[in-house]
């Protein structure tokens, strides 16, 4: 029996290399070659490719609407989107094992089903009798969902050209698998030609496809980097499985604003799309206690607001213990290092931890005042008001910088009934507003600072 050759491919440009080295020689990236097994097989024609080839055209003869995208009818979806699936795109959804992908596929082809459309979701990963119970549960019962448990490519291409769907979900994309590739299911060049495959016949045939992929241990989509280059759209479902809600992120879309999110609410019933994100990320806030501060971040076009915690504690250890969840770990260890410097605050003593609350992360500038304040409530042991915000940016001088957008997040928390509001110098100027926005924030007190130590003495300590 002949001995299967082995072969490292670089899972960011797809290099292919007899041989395991630490670094990609091709483009440069640390431990990124991945071993396949070159499977022996009977070499068998190439699949025709499908689909209809399209001529060079001028824009005035290209015909778009804004009437032409695909609306799910789940409004936090359709918004992270940019107002619903465009025909002919491919979106790339990512996410832990669990968070919850196959519940919001599955509920976003009952949603498109009842509107007429064709959807065909095909499953490498369960049988039709698995589909079936988990539809059950969900009440997924419309006729013009059709469902197919396949791992062949090219069967899968001509079963898509037979029926002309308007929507196809492959779940997933790493358990795909096309005879004309000699390597394993999940390889590299596996998922980067099928995944070529598809997106030739979404482009050609004006039909959506919603790839499913997987992440590794590092948070990233399992695979090569290739991928995220090849799709439209690449959605991350995000989330702490303690916690009921999930975050869906728009981290690459070429039809809409990046970073923007869609939160959801894990329920027996399936996802439910959060109306009122920042009332329910507050819900649970505890009153009349330190370390505890309300920040409003941007998150593509939404303002949020969110509570930071802060907690510093005497360290019975030599070496202090430093933990951030939610936000950037450097970042505080340097928003620590100017507290000490500028303000004379001395935490090298101290174990420290911070917290955004609720499963979501951000690293937006805007977060560094908040930081400092519930670190300082903390380590002083005095309570920031409940009614008060914090914002901006913390330079290496403890100068506070100004952030976009700051007009959008006060009047958030106007609407939300916040009456105090702590941000950067000249970050908001009364005479340039409209009369409307004017009207809106003038019941908030606003406190423009210069320096952390402007900041601090506001808050009373």
């Amino acid at each position: 029996m002949a001995k299967l050759k082995k072969r490292f491919v670089c899972r960011e440009c797809g290099f292919v290399s007899p041989k395991w080295m630490g670094r990609c020689t091709e483009c440069g990236a640390w431990n990124s070659l991945e071993e396949e097994t070159e499977m022996k097989s009977v070499k068998p024609a190439k699949s025709p490719e499908h689909g209809s080839y399209s001529r060079p055209k001028r824009l005035s003869e290209i015909d778009f609407t804004e009437e032409d995208r695909m609306p799910v009818g789940d409004r936090e979806l359709d918004r992270v989107l940019g107002g619903g699936i465009v025909p002919g795109s491919m979106v790339l959804l990512g996410g832990d094992p669990g968070i919850g992908k196959s519940t919001l596929l599955l509920q976003t082809v009952e949603q498109v089903g009842r509107r007429g459309q064709k959807v065909l979701y095909v499953s490498g990963e369960e049988s039709e009798k698995q589909l079936k119970m988990r539809a059950d549960r969900m009440k997924v019962a419309n006729e013009n969902i059709l469902f197919m448990a396949e791992i062949n490519v090219p069967y899968i291409l001509d079963t898509i050209l037979k029926e002309k769907p308007e929507l196809v979900i492959i779940d997933s994309i790493q358990t795909m698998y096309s005879p004309d590739i000699q390597s394993a299911p999940g390889s590299v060049t596996q998922i980067r030609d099928n995944a070529a495959a598809l997106l030739q016949l979404a482009k050609k045939e004006n039909i959506a496809v919603i790839l499913v992929g997987h992440v590794t241990k590092d948070g990233n989509l399992a695979g090569p980097r290739v991928l995220e280059h090849m799709v439209d759209t690449v959605l991350y479902f995000e989330g702490d499985r303690f916690h009921s809600y999930r975050v869906l992120r728009a981290v690459k879309n070429r039809f809409g604003s990046t970073n923007e999110i869609g939160i959801f609410e894990m329920a027996p019933a399936g996802l439910l799309p959060v109306s009122n994100p920042s009332e329910a990320m507050l819900r649970s806030r505890p009153k009349n206690t330190c370390g505890s501060v309300v920040v409003p971040v941007m998150e593509g076009t939404r303002p949020l607001l969110i509570e930071l915690q802060g907690l510093a504690a005497s360290s019975s250890y030599g070496n202090p213990r430093r933990m951030a969840k939610g936000l950037d770990y450097n970042r505080m260890v340097l928003l620590m290092a100017v507290m000490e410097k500028r303000l004379g605050i001395m935490l090298q003593d101290q174990d420290a931890y911070v917290n955004l609350v609720g499963g979501v992360r951000a690293d937006e500038p805007a977060l560094d005042l908040g930081t400092v304040a519930a670190l300082y409530s903390s380590f002083r042991n005095f309570e920031v008001p409940g009614d008060m915000i914090v914002f901006g940016e913390v330079g290496l001088t403890g100068e506070v910088r100004s952030v976009q957008y700051a007009e959008n997040r006060v009047l958030e928390a106007a609407r939300l009934g916040f009456k105090k509001c702590i941000l950067p110098k000249g970050s908001i100027t009364p005479k340039k507003l409209d009369k409307n926005t004017y009207d809106q924030i003038r019941g908030i007190e606003l406190y423009p600072v210069e320096n952390i130590s402007q900041a601090l003495s506001i808050l009373g300590k």
